[in-house]
C-alpha cells in the first residue's frame, strides 16, 4: 500500500496499447473493480483523470488500510475535483446495504454530492458478495462506450 501499483498503472495501459489493437484514448477506456480492485480503480482514476472516461466502483474500498501511506491516497477531494473537471462520461458506484464498506461509500457520495459531481449510484441488498457484483456488472456494462 505504498501507491506503487497506482503510479505504475499508465505503464500497463501503454503496454496494452502497444501490443493490442486498441483505441488508445480516454473515451475508449474503462476501469472498474470489486472490493480492493475497486480501491485501485478509485485511486488510479483520480490520479490519472485523462486516462479513463468510464469508472466503476463495485463494493469498493475507499480508504487505504492501516499502513497505506502514499501521496496517491492523499488530497482525495482535490483530485476528485480535477478528475470531474476532465468530465468522465460515467462514474458508477454500487454497494450493498449490508456491505462492511457501506459507510466509506456513503462518505464518498457525500463528498461527490457536496461538489455536485455527477455519478450513478446503485444500492443492493446483502453485503460483500458475488451475487451483488454480478448485479453491478450487469447494470454497469451496458452504459459503457455510449
Amino acid at each position: 500500500m505504498d501507491g506503487s501499483f497506482e503510479l505504475s498503472f499508465p505503464d500497463l495501459v501503454n503496454f496494452v496499447d502497444s501490443v493490442y489493437r486498441t483505441k488508445a484514448d480516454k473515451s475508449h477506456r474503462a476501469i472498474a473493480g470489486v472490493s480492493m480492485g475497486g480501491f485501485h480503480s478509485f485511486h488510479i482514476s483520480k490520479q490519472y483523470p485523462d486516462l479513463f472516461d468510464y469508472i466503476g466502483l463495485f463494493s469498493a474500498a475507499i480508504v487505504p488500510p492501516k499502513g497505506g501511506d502514499s501521496p496517491v491516497y492523499n488530497d482525495v477531494e482535490q483530485k476528485l475535483m480535477t478528475q470531474f473537471a476532465a468530465s468522465p462520461r460515467l462514474y458508477w458506484i454500487g454497494i450493498g446495504e449490508k456491505d462492511f464498506l457501506y459507510d466509506a461509500n456513503v462518505e464518498l457520495r457525500k463528498m461527490l454530492d457536496a461538489h455536485e459531481l455527477p455519478y450513478i449510484y446503485y444500492e443492493s441488498a446483502d453485503g460483500h458478495i458475488w451475487k451483488n457484483w454480478r448485479i453491478y456488472l450487469r447494470e454497469f456494462s451496458p452504459l459503457l462506450f455510449k
